[in-house]
C-alpha cells in the first residue's frame, strides 16, 4: 500500500506520551458554542434596542433597507477570494455576527462613554466629538473587530492558514459592523429629514446613502483587512517565531486604526478634504490591497501544483489531479461534471469537499517543508487523506475529465514529407468490383456500425493523460 510522504516525522505520540485527562465541563465544546451564541444573542437584542431607540421605528426599517444592500456584494467578494481554500461558513456566520452585535455594541458604548467624558473634562463638546471620532473611535472599533480574527485565529486554527483566510475572516467582521453601523447612521438621517421636511435627492438619507453605501463600502473592510494580513502573516510563520506571531499582528492593528484616524478626520481637512483623502489613501489602499489578495490566491494554486505531486508518487492521487487542482476553471469543470454525472448536488458537493481537503493537505505539506508544521502535522495529514480517499469514487473521475478539458494543447510540428489521410496513409477508396466494400445488408435488430474516422489531425500527445 502507499504511504503518506515521509517529512517532517514526528517521535511518540501526538498526546505528548500521556493518557488525555476528561476535559472540564467549562472546556466541552456544547459548552463554548452554547456560551458564545448566548453572547451574540444578548448583544444583538442590545445593539437592536439601542439603534431603534436613537433612530426611532420607522427610520430603523429605512435604514435596515438600505444598510442591506452592500453586505450581499461584501460577502460574495471574500467568498470568491476563499475559493481556493473554502473556510467553513460557520467561521464567516461568526465573523459577521460578532462585527453586526459584539463590536458594534462595544464601539457604542465605550465611544458614548469616551466622549462624554472628554467633553464633561474639557469643557469643549465639539472638540469632545472630533477628538471622539479621530482617536477613540479607530481605536475601540478596530480592537473590537480584531477580537473575532483573534478568536477565530486561537479556536480555528486548522482553518486559519494564511493571509487569505485573515483577510477573508476580518472583511467578513468589518462588514456586519459597517452593516449595523449603516443602520444608525442612515436612520438617524431619515430622522432629520423627516423633522425638516426634505426629500428626494437633496436629503441628508440621501446623501449619507452615497457616501457610506455608494462611494466607500469597503470601507471597514478595508480597514480591518490590514489586521487580518497581519495574522495571517503570523498562520504563515513558524511557532519558535515567538516575536513575530505577536508584533506583526500588532503592526496590522495599528495600520488599521491609522487609517481609520485618517478617513474619519478627513471632514476636518477642509472643504474637499474627504474627496482628497478618498481619491489620494482610500481608492491606491483598495487597489495595493486587491492585487496582494489576488496575487496570494494565484500562489496558493501554485503551492498545490507543487506539492500535490509528491502524493502522487505515493499513490494517494492520480496524476493528473495536481494539475486540475491547482486551477479553478478545472475545479469548476470538474464540480459539473459531477453534479451531472454522479447524482446532482451531492455529487458536486463530494468533488468540492475533496478539492478543499487537497488544498489543505498542500498547504500543510508546504508547512512542513518549510520546517512551519505544527506537532499534530502526521495526524492531521492522515486526516486530509483519509478524507480524500472517502471521495475518490467521485472525485478521481470528475477531475480527470477536467483535466482532460482544461490541460493546456501541445504544439507538434509538421514532418517535411507529404501526409495522406488521417493516419498519414493514403485513402483506399472503395473499388465498385469488391462487393465487400459496398454497404451489406444487415438485421433490423443487428444492425452492424462502421467505425467512422474524423477528418481532422491526429490528437497531440496530452502530459496530463495517463
Amino acid at each position: 500500500m502507499a504511504t503518506c510522504p515521509p517529512y517532517p516525522t514526528y517521535s511518540g505520540d501526538p498526546t505528548g506520551g500521556g493518557e488525555l485527562r476528561h476535559a472540564h465541563w467549562w472546556q466541552r465544546k456544547w459548552v463554548r458554542y452554547g456560551a458564545l451564541i448566548t453572547l451574540l444573542t444578548l448583544s444583538g437584542l442590545v445593539i437592536l434596542a439601542l439603534v431603534r431607540q436613537q433612530t426611532g421605528t420607522e427610520g430603523f426599517l429605512v435604514g435596515l433597507g438600505l444598510a442591506v444592500l452592500p453586505v450581499p456584494l461584501l460577502i460574495a467578494a471574500f467568498r470568491w477570494l476563499d475559493r481556493v481554500e473554502p473556510g467553513p461558513w460557520r467561521n464567516l456566520l461568526f465573523a459577521f455576527a460578532w462585527g453586526a452585535c459584539a463590536a458594534a455594541l462595544i464601539a457604542i458604548i465605550a465611544n458614548s462613554f469616551a466622549t462624554k467624558w472628554i467633553a464633561t473634562a474639557t469643557a469643549d463638546p465639539s472638540g469632545a466629538d472630533t477628538l471622539g471620532a479621530t482617536v477613540i473611535a479607530p481605536i475601540v472599533e478596530e480592537s473590537a473587530k480584531a477580537a473575532a480574527v483573534l478568536l477565530v485565529f486561537l479556536f480555528r486554527r486548522r482553518d486559519f492558514t494564511g493571509i487569505v483566510d485573515g483577510v477573508v475572516i476580518a472583511g467578513v467582521t468589518a462588514t456586519g459592523f459597517a452593516f449595523t453601523e449603516n443602520i444608525l447612521y442612515l436612520g438617524t438621517a431619515f430622522g432629520t429629514d423627516q423633522l425638516n421636511g426634505d426629500g428626494g435627492l437633496a436629503s441628508v438619507t440621501a446623501a449619507t446613502f452615497f457616501v457610506r453605501v455608494v462611494m466607500s463600502p469597503f470601507a471597514h473592510p478595508l480597514f480591518t483587512v490590514l489586521t487580518g494580513i497581519g495574522f495571517g502573516i503570523s498562520a504563515l510563520s513558524a511557532e519558535r517565531q515567538h516575536l513575530r506571531r505577536v508584533l506583526v499582528p500588532l503592526s496590522g492593528l495599528l495600520l488599521a486604526m491609522g487609517m481609520h484616524a485618517m478617513w474619519n478626520g478627513s471632514s476636518t481637512f477642509g472643504e474637499y478634504g474627504f474627496f482628497a483623502v478618498y481619491a489620494m489613501f482610500m481608492v491606491p489602499a483598495f487597489a495595493l490591497l486587491t492585487w496582494l489578495v489576488i496575487w496570494t490566491r494565484q500562489r496558493e494554486l501554485r503551492t498545490v501544483r507543487e506539492e500535490l505531486p509528491a502524493y502522487t508518487v505515493a499513490g494517494w492521487l492520480t496524476p493528473v489531479e495536481p494539475y486540475a487542482l491547482g486551477s479553478m476553471r478545472a475545479r469548476r469543470m470538474a464540480r459539473d461534471y459531477a453534479r451531472r454525472q454522479f447524482g446532482g448536488r451531492a455529487a458536486a458537493r463530494a468533488v468540492s469537499q475533496y478539492e478543499a481537503y487537497a488544498t489543505s493537505l498542500a498547504f500543510l505539506r508546504r508547512r512542513g517543508r518549510l520546517g512551519r508544521a505544527n506537532a499534530d502535522f502526521v495526524v492531521r495529514e492522515r486526516e486530509l487523506l483519509h478524507e480524500l480517499w472517502r471521495r475518490r469514487e467521485v472525485a478521481r473521475p470528475a477531475l480527470d475529465h477536467a483535466a482532460r478539458m482544461t490541460a493546456p494543447p501541445v504544439p507538434v510540428a509538421a514532418p517535411p514529407w507529404p501526409v495522406y489521410g488521417v493516419y498519414g496513409y493514403p485513402p483506399h477508396p472503395a473499388h465498385p468490383a469488391h462487393p465487400a466494400h459496398q454497404t451489406q445488408p444487415t438485421h433490423p435488430a443487428h444492425p452492424v456500425v462502421h467505425p467512422v474516422h474524423p477528418m481532422a489531425p491526429y490528437p497531440a500527445y496530452n502530459p496530463y493523460r495517463t
